[in-house]
């Protein structure tokens, strides 16, 4: 679907004339469920036409019988169209069901969910997203399925770490001694990496989205300088100490300077290199360009000739100490001291900053982000709850049982065939009076029995899979009812539809159409071509120059009627961009300079500006005339595209029968 994305706002930007909205003005001379209109047989009430014509007279004017009329016209020649392409079978082709689907999916995601739920997660989302935290952590590491017993021994032993944290242990010490996260230990050197120093639990700065959810939770609700009693997360149990809370760093463009250590730096090195990196901050002190400084001390060489200009970063992208010296900078240009990290010595300047912005800005993303983000289940188990409500569910737990004694640890195995439960047809769950069978649920666990190997028994794998299942048709259900219970969901997918069959079809009558049939446009631009004329105008050559002087050289040169390329080599040495030099033909009003000279064959004066100096060299005056059809080929494939059009609403109109009840019509008013 993705591929014809182009395609469908293209259709959008056409339905937008015939949207359909809830609501309209009513009237004391007609009723809303008054036929107004018949196309094609296609019956249109007063209520429905007038509610498409409230919508879009945006500017709220006066309704008046004419644009009413000029309205009316446009929508029927939408309704005509539409009408031909049905009639074409266009509604019934694979790839038009595909992507009808494909929107009608992404239209039906807001009704599938608990909208109060999701909006109260964007709320929070957008106050987290303010501060950027640091923090770090200790891990016992505990399979998100795992069984009690082991799920115990796991929160058995987070509870003792923590508590020996709280007598005075320190949090680092007892990351390098206790935690299953390898980052935090020290690591030695190895014949396919060098030996790394373990960074003791600490996880650098984040900020929200950086982290699973729950994780996130933990680390937002503990007070900087606190530890936070243990967190469950699909990794294990987790510890978090958060020691630094400070306002969102959004994102940064920066410059940096880089001074690395040799592999085993002596205590002479650290300080000859701490010396090198103050003789690089002083001489940016003295006013030196930062870029020029780059090139003499800085060891990136993946950033030494771009001036050290790294990609734009956000607040997790960058070891932490980075971040903090970064953070403390007010002012744009403004530059660190030299700081040192495991990297070295650094200097860094501040080119831009991206601040967070407001909510209304980001609620497009952060909704789009907590679709895709662990914290979006949230939402989906309160509307499933909700539905279950709603539509009396009810669960028959004996006949689930009944139903796992036919299922064998093939089942573990991901062989189990579900022919084992055919003629089971006890229910499993009621779903506003429907009954969902065993041998439904049967089919279902057969295609999705991969993956529950890990599981610790039959009855444990189908309990699971059971769960995904009774979800799964609670949404179906309500999916299946969204055009019934929702109107203007009813209405938005009938304008996707007609909007893309319309699209289709306009563009293998018209828009194509108009490209291809070279002959076609041939015919249209000489039966024409009186539409399309020159008026007087010049070839002429203009001459900016942007060093003045220079421009006594250039005149001389173009005197001669020296080459073009001749000319922009001789002067624009060093890749310095002093002259440009422009050929072309031009009416009045083409261009400020032309209009400025007198329109005679030869030279003209200086033209100067506060920047420039520019001259004219006019090589012919040329009188009006027609223009070629490959001169004005986008202007007259246009006013073909109309022209086709216009024949093909005259044909529509001919082939299909318009009613209109012009007493309604002349009563709406």
């Amino acid at each position: 679907m993705n591929s014809r994305i182009m395609n469908m706002k293209k259709a959008v930007i056409l339905i937008m004339l015939i949207t359909v909205a809830a609501g309209s003005p009513l009237s004391a001379q007609w009723q809303n469920d008054d036929v107004l209109i018949t196309v094609a047989g296609e019956k249109i009430t007063a209520g429905e036409f007038l509610s498409i014509y409230s919508k879009n007279n945006v500017n709220n004017d006066v309704i008046d019988k004419k644009s009413l009329e000029d309205y009316l016209q446009l929508y029927i020649n939408f309704k005509l169209k539409v009408k031909e392409a049905e009639d074409l079978g266009m509604d019934t082709v694979k790839s038009f069901i595909q992507e009808l689907n494909g929107y009608r999916a992404q239209l039906a995601q807001p009704y599938l969910t608990d909208e109060a739920v999701t909006e109260k997660l964007m709320k929070e989302a957008y106050d987290r997203m303010l501060s950027d935290i640091r923090a770090s952590h200790i891990l016992v590491r505990l399979a998100a399925d795992a069984r009690p017993a082991d799920t115990l021994i796991a929160y058995n032993k987070i509870l003792d770490i923590r508590k020996k944290i709280m007598n005075g242990k320190d949090f680092s010490e007892m990351a390098m001694e206790y935690s299953d996260d390898p980052s935090s230990k020290d690591r030695p050197a190895s014949p396919n990496r060098p030996s790394m120093k373990g960074n003791q639990g600490d996880l650098g700065y984040f900020t929200v989205f950086d982290m699973v959810y729950p994780f996130e939770n933990g680390a937002y609700q503990t007070a900087p300088g606190e530890v936070s009693q243990p967190v469950r997360t699909d990794f294990g149990y987790h510890l978090i100490k958060v020691t630094d809370r400070k306002e969102a760093l959004g994102k940064a463009l920066v410059a940096h300077i880089l001074i690395t250590f040799p592999a085993n730096p002596t205590h002479e090195d650290s300080a000859r290199l701490k010396e090198k990196a103050l003789a690089a901050y002083n001489e940016i002190l003295a006013g030196k360009d930062f870029a020029e400084v780059v090139k003499t001390y800085s060891d990136d060489k993946g950033t030494f000739e771009k001036g050290g200009i790294l990609p734009w970063f956000g607040v997790n992208r960058m070891i932490p100490e980075f971040i903090a010296e970064i953070s403390r900078i007010e002012k744009i240009d403004d530059v660190t001291l030299p700081f040192l990290t495991v990297y070295g010595w650094h200097i860094v300047k501040l080119l831009d900053r991206k601040e967070i912005g407001s909510f209304e800005e980001r609620t497009a993303e952060i909704k789009q982000k907590i679709s895709r983000n662990d914290r979006g289940n949230i939402s989906k188990d309160q509307f499933i709850r909700k539905m279950k409500s709603i539509y009396n569910y009810r669960e028959y737990p004996e006949n689930l049982d009944e139903f796992c004694s036919v299922v064998s640890d093939s089942l573990l195995k991901a062989t189990w065939d579900a022919s084992a439960a055919k003629g089971m047809i006890k229910p499993l769950f009621t779903l506003d009076g429907k009954n969902y069978q065993q041998e439904d649920f049967a089919g279902y666990l057969a295609k999705n029995q991969k993956g529950l190997s890990a599981e610790p028994s039959v009855k444990a794998a189908v309990e699971k899979v059971f769960g995904k299942y009774a979800e799964d048709r609670i949404i179906r259900y309500e999916d299946s009812r969204l055009e019934s219970k929702y109107p203007e969901f009813r209405t938005l997918m009938k304008e996707y539809r007609d909007g893309i069959l319309l699209f289709e079809l306009t563009d293998e009558k018209i828009w194509s159409k108009a490209i291809r049939d070279t002959l076609g446009l041939q015919n249209f631009y000489a039966l024409n071509k009186e539409n399309y004329t020159w008026g007087q105008r010049v070839d002429a050559t203009i001459y900016t120059v942007a060093s003045s002087s220079e421009v006594k050289t250039v005149r001389k040169l173009a005197r001669k009627n020296t080459p073009k390329d001749d000319i922009l080599s001789q002067i624009n040495q060093d890749s310095l961009m002093i002259l440009t030099i422009v050929n072309d033909k031009y009416e009045i009003g083409d261009n400020e300079i032309i209009d400025h000279v007198e329109w005679k064959v030869g030279m003209s004066p200086n033209i100067v500006t506060a920047d420039t100096t520019s001259f004219v060299v006019i090589h012919e005056i040329l009188p009006p005339g027609y223009k070629l059809l490959s001169e004005a080929r986008g202007i007259i494939t246009a006013d073909y595209q109309n022209y086709l059009e216009q024949e093909w609403i005259k044909e529509l109109r001919a082939r299909y029968p318009v009613e209109i009840n012009y007493s309604i019509l002349d009563s709406i008013k």
